[in-house]
């Protein structure tokens, strides 16, 4: 039994509780301190008299997955239960207002990914105003180059799950320098601009930095001004947007050096040169996408291609056991940079899915994705992906006017391309995945 793995939610603990007591305590004897607000499902407001604010919120998801193929016979469906995320997040500022931080957890110890890794560390960063229109931000957090759909807040998502394309090519968080600003450009409309550079190797990166840096950033443009109540970083339109509301981006990043499929976990991808020296290959993804609400209907639109350089000086792979070997063959051949290829996450997909909310709570929604592998990359693992199709219908019941609680369920269509059974064993079969999920935020 691993200790460490145990231990440390209570570790994270007592940062929190350290945090918040740097936060708003220091003067204990010589402050009071005030709830300001709270309204369900958006946390708990304080104040002290010396103008500090904390919000606290968070959330908790218990999940149920049931599939099956569709082309076999005599077969059980798979079933899981889990807690898909319990989270906990702190959002503060100091008395002078420019200045101001986040920490989130998710004592779930899953991934945003699906992944069961044990990360829990989701957010941590601070961030400073210098103007009124531009933000700065250092530490980790949600990355500004990754698809519209990982701007929404996981509390408040359309579907029970976040798409494949998602999945496929997102990198969810990442630790550097994030800068955004938010201009007036006439009328109503606003220019978002943001820029991007971190250290290109995700989340919780403790050990070695592998590579270089990863430099991107996003345009976003909102023709008939801002959502309301943060509806652009929400998927259903809660509010009901009187008027429409709109949101269209470019997103761009190059990861130099990149040491995993997509730039999510450090250092489990590496290749040598004759030297024995790190020469990894470059990383390079852009899409555009589109977010629409009004009078309750929402519509999200997102298309991702990704690309990879090869360096011709790549001699060796080092095996995960730390090991090296110089063979990097593909059918049959050797083939450095087709092997390479074959280990990333390279092609293009888009994703597409619109909803409608009734005055009564109750949401139906549906959603297409679609994902097209390069002749060389990870998208044609047989195991986790050769699925190009994925066809979802949805219902949510909300149970008030707010994301304060929900019952969401969906049925998801998958096409395969002969994919492997989970005994590895390739089938000529589709599938079907059924999801049941209540979020209960505080």
């Amino acid at each position: 039994m691993n200790l460490s793995f145990y231990t440390l939610p209570m570790k994270l603990l007592k940062i929190i509780i350290l945090v918040v007591t740097l936060n708003l305590f220091p003067k204990v004897y010589a402050q009071q301190i005030t709830m300001d607000t709270y309204e369900f499902g958006e946390g708990l407001q304080f104040r002290t008299t010396d103008g500090k604010e904390l919000k606290i919120s968070g959330y908790i998801q218990p999940y149920f997955e049931t599939s099956q193929y569709t082309n076999i016979d005599n077969q059980e469906a798979r079933n899981r239960f889990r807690m898909r995320r319990s989270r906990l997040k702190f959002d503060g500022n100091s008395k002078d207002k420019r200045f101001s931080f986040r920490l989130q957890v998710d004592l779930s110890g899953a991934s945003e990914s699906d992944d069961a890794v044990g990360n829990y560390l989701m957010d941590a960063y601070v961030s400073y105003d210098l103007t009124k229109k531009i933000n700065i931000a250092f530490g980790q957090r949600s990355t500004y180059t990754d698809n519209r759909e990982l701007f929404m807040n996981s509390n408040a998502l359309q579907l029970v799950e976040r798409s494949r394309l998602t999945s496929a090519f997102a990198t969810i968080r990442e630790f550097g320098l994030f800068l955004q600003g938010d201009f007036r450009t006439g009328g109503n409309s606003h220019l978002k601009p943001y820029f991007v550079l971190t250290n290109g190797d995700g989340a919780n990166v403790m050990g070695k930095d592998h590579g270089g840096i990863k430099v991107g950033g996003r345009v976003d443009f909102l023709p008939f001004g801002l959502f309301t109540n943060f509806g652009q970083f929400r998927q259903a339109d809660m509010v009901r947007e009187r008027t429409p509301k709109l949101v269209v981006g470019a997103n761009y990043s190059l990861n130099n050096g990149i040491s995993s499929r997509r730039g999510r976990d450090s250092g489990t991808i590496l290749y040598l040169n004759d030297n024995n020296e790190e020469t990894l290959p470059d990383f390079t993804k852009y899409g555009v996408d589109f977010l629409f609400k009004y009078r309750g209907f929402s519509a999200l639109g997102e298309y991702v291609k990704t690309t990879a350089s090869v360096p011709s000086s790549i001699t060796q792979r080092v095996r995960t056991d730390g090991t090296t070997a110089t063979t990097f063959e593909v059918n049959g051949v050797q083939d450095i940079e087709a092997y390479v290829k074959g280990r990333m996450m390279l092609g293009e997909g888009y994703n597409f899915q619109m909803g409608y909310l009734f005055k009564k709570g109750i949401s139906v929604d549906g959603r297409y994705t679609h994902l097209k592998a390069d002749t060389n990359s990870f998208l044609n693992n047989a195991t986790f992906y050769n699925r190009p199709n994925y066809y979802t219908i949805g219902i949510s019941k909300y149970l008030g006017r707010n994301y304060g609680a929900k019952i969401q369920a969906s049925f998801t269509y998958v096409d395969g391309d002969g994919i492997n059974d989970t005994d590895g064993n390739l089938i000529d079969s589709n599938e079907w995945v059924g999801r049941m999920m209540l979020t209960f935020s505080f």
